[in-house]
């Protein structure tokens, strides 16, 4: 199975491309960020999420993407903006799969960690060890969404009694 992770966001949207083979085999295929500048018209950012979205799905042939949840509990613009980024790298996830799924980030932390109040840090080297990585991966971003893939890997046998498939 291969499962592509996305962390989403309008600056940022960072990706990680896993394949998890016979339920133990995890296997890192890629990772990275399509990145879009400020000061750019967001209806062109989101276009560009969107087709590097369509790029990846495209290149990987993913059996799943999964997506991670915003969490935001201060500043609503951004979580609008972010919000919006996230419906276009959707949309365009949904042009060629119907296997979507979404996590939260204590999902993705108990996933990878086995603590869902896991920091950052503690996040970023499980993704090293479980991938057999020399180095974390860089950005954060990536990091992230790799391990929202790994999330959805360890948990796609009940991912339709523990999540709610998009």
């Amino acid at each position: 199975m291969i499962v592509l992770g996305i962390d989403p966001g309008l600056a940022t949207v960072g990706y990680g491309v896993v394949s998890f083979e016979n339920n133990r085999t995890l296997s890192l295929i890629d990772y990275g960020t399509i990145e879009t500048q400020a000061g750019m018209p967001t209806p062109r950012r989101l276009s560009l999420i969107a087709k590097g979205i369509t790029q990846l799905i495209e290149k990987y042939q993913p059996d799943a993407v999964a997506f991670e949840e915003l969490f935001f509990n201060t500043n609503v613009k951004t979580a609008i903006i972010v919000a919006q980024a996230r419906g276009a790298a959707l949309l365009a996830a949904y042009g060629h799969t119907q296997e979507l799924y979404e996590y939260t980030p204590l999902q993705v932390k108990q996933a990878v960690c086995g603590y869902g109040r896991a920091d950052k840090v503690q996040v970023q080297m499980m993704v090293k060890t479980l991938c057999g990585l020399h180095e974390i991966p860089r950005p954060d971003d990536a990091a992230d969404a790799v391990a929202v893939a790994i999330c959805h890997a360890h948990s796609a046998n009940t991912a339709a009694i523990i999540n709610t498939k998009i």
